[in-house]
């Protein structure tokens, strides 16, 4: 487990400086997308190409004249290029890829094209025209019927520059702003006086309580995304995979040190498993097949 208190942290090795302590979860999901990526890729005789690496992971490619691909669910591809906000994301680039071409034997490849990214999930679930639409997620979530999904948003987070953080929060559906993870080894590390350019860093945050290892504080994106949450008056949600245990530890360490009672409560984490029992059967069904995500119900 993740250490929860910022004097325990001292006693194991920073993850900025050596492995990540949890690194192993992290890899054993990873291998098992790549694996069932692999077989649906070569089953279906989809198009796709690989990654170099100890670890290749399945990079896949759109077909059938750019109506299908790979890495998508058919109903939430043909809703994604209909929408031109949804279909920009498409061309996201890969940020390995950005720093060395010889990665990838496809050069053209972009970040939703990995069966890896977490991004991808996320369109999966919430472009799919019923899923979005659905009054059991959008009651799970909390986001009322007129909420839209809007993908890679400005988290503009106040600075004490009176200028804003250019950084962006996965999703935003309505007053809820949606950080995703997948296969990603932690929510960041930034050293305090990086923090410490936030405005509301200390009105929010108890510092003490945050887990950190010298100048060296954990859950960057989780502390950025809550000042995000205090500032627009939003609510909050992480989702990560059940098979990711040390994520958890991480939310919670962070949580903690959250001041404000009403923004504690207006923030949350929810499992992509959760999120799947109240979705529509045919993407539950992809979900299981493609990321082997079961829905808890099933689970028992």
């Amino acid at each position: 487990m993740y250490l929860n208190t910022a004097k325990r942290f001292s006693k194991v090795d920073s993850p900025v400086t050596s492995t990540p302590i949890f690194a192993g979860y992290a890899a054993a999901l990873r291998c098992e997308l790549i694996e069932r990526s692999r077989e649906l890729a070569e089953r279906n005789k989809l198009p796709h190409s690989f990654t170099f690496g100890e670890m290749p992971a399945v990079v896949f490619e759109s077909y059938n004249e750019g109506k299908a691909h790979g890495n998508f669910m058919s109903a939430s591809y043909r809703a994604i290029v209909h929408d031109a906000s949804w279909r920009k994301r498409l061309t996201k680039v890969h940020t390995q890829l950005s720093r060395s071409h010889s990665l990838f034997r496809n050069s053209r490849a972009c970040e939703l094209d990995s069966c890896t990214s977490s991004d991808a999930l996320l369109m999966n679930i919430f472009c799919h025209p019923h899923a979005n639409r659905s009054a059991h997620l959008r009651a799970l979530l909390g986001v009322d019927e007129s909420a839209i999904p809007e993908f890679g948003v400005r988290a503009r987070v106040p600075l004490v520059t009176r200028k804003f953080d250019r950084t962006e929060v996965d999703l935003r559906f309505g007053d809820l702003l949606i950080e995703a993870k997948l296969t990603e080894t932690d929510f960041q590390s930034k050293q305090k006086k990086y923090l410490e350019t936030y405005r509301d860093l200390k009105e929010v945050f108890d510092l003490k309580l945050l887990p950190y290892k010298g100048d060296i504080y954990f859950g960057y994106q989780l502390i950025r995304n809550v000042l995000a949450a205090y500032a627009q008056a939003c609510s909050f949600c992480v989702l990560a995979d059940q098979r990711r245990p040390d994520l958890r530890e991480m939310w919670y360490s962070v949580l903690q040190a959250v001041q404000p009672v009403t923004l504690r409560l207006r923030c949350k984490m929810l499992t992509w498993q959760e999120l799947a029992a109240v979705l529509p059967r045919d993407l539950q069904l992809f979900l299981n097949r493609k990321y082997g995500i079961l829905s808890n119900s099933k689970n028992g």
